[in-house]
């Protein structure tokens, strides 16, 4: 299957491909045909087994003869009416998307609640986090002024007497429905800074769970690639 390197680290030995199925593949060191270097973008060709990429080779390391190293330059000569360079073939995600995907905090926030509902891979920027914080805290409080507006019309809590049945229905379920993003997002908050999603247990334990959660939202991202993914886009250092 022909596919697209998305990240390799040869220190660590790991990497990603993006398969023209758009589905992406984790592979490692050992399953390179022969030792090359890889770089994000690399088109290469690849076995697909599960998950997992084996006898990984580079399409440009295929090419040996005279009429094939002469290839890339003739591809690279041809161009579309108006003169314009022939786009590159991508795979994945970006053949999916056809452009990169938007990096607004709205985005941000919703991506979280809907393609990132239980997503625990790959890493969120701090702008990620925080976005998807303040469109949350936005919709907590409409949750609450629209359920706490039907109580006062019903006389529910009129006198000080009763309930705001509605208003903690509504509070209720609006935190129940965003729980797991909430987790999702904070996994791959610490996967950006280089550490084991693991560490989010750390922000539910009582009295020190805010601390732990501001602490990792406010590290700056880790500036290299990682074996969670490459820097998130639209990061500058």
């Amino acid at each position: 299957m022909r596919g697209e390197v998305l990240h390799y680290d040869e220190h660590q030995g790991f990497g990603f491909i993006a398969g023209a199925d758009g589905k992406r593949y984790s592979f490692a060191r050992e399953n390179l045909r022969r030792e090359m270097a890889l770089a994000r973008g690399d088109a290469v060709e690849f076995q697909p087994n599960g998950d997992r990429a084996s006898n990984i080779f580079s399409v440009r390391a295929r090419m040996t003869g005279p009429a094939e190293s002469a290839a890339p330059a003739a591809a690279a000569a041809v161009q579309l009416p108006g003169n314009a360079p022939a786009a590159p073939v991508h795979f994945g995600r970006s053949a999916e998307s056809g452009s990169a995907e938007s990096t607004s905090i709205w985005s941000y926030f919703w991506r979280g609640l809907t393609t990132n509902y239980i997503n625990v891979s790959g890493r969120a920027r701090r702008k990620e986090f925080w976005g998807f914080c303040l469109f949350w805290t936005i919709g907590l409080a409409v949750a609450i002024g629209v359920g706490l507006s039907v109580d006062l019309s019903r006389g529910d809590v009129e006198g000080g007497g009763d309930t705001p049945i509605v208003m903690l229905g509504l509070f209720g379920l609006y935190v129940l429905l965003t729980f797991l993003p909430w987790v999702a997002l904070i996994v791959r908050r610490l996967h950006d800074l280089g550490l084991t999603g693991w560490l989010a247990i750390l922000c539910f334990v009582p009295y020190v769970g805010g601390l732990a959660t501001l602490v990792f939202a406010l590290i700056p991202t880790q500036a290299a690639d990682n074996k969670w993914g490459p820097v998130p886009a639209g990061v500058r250092f």
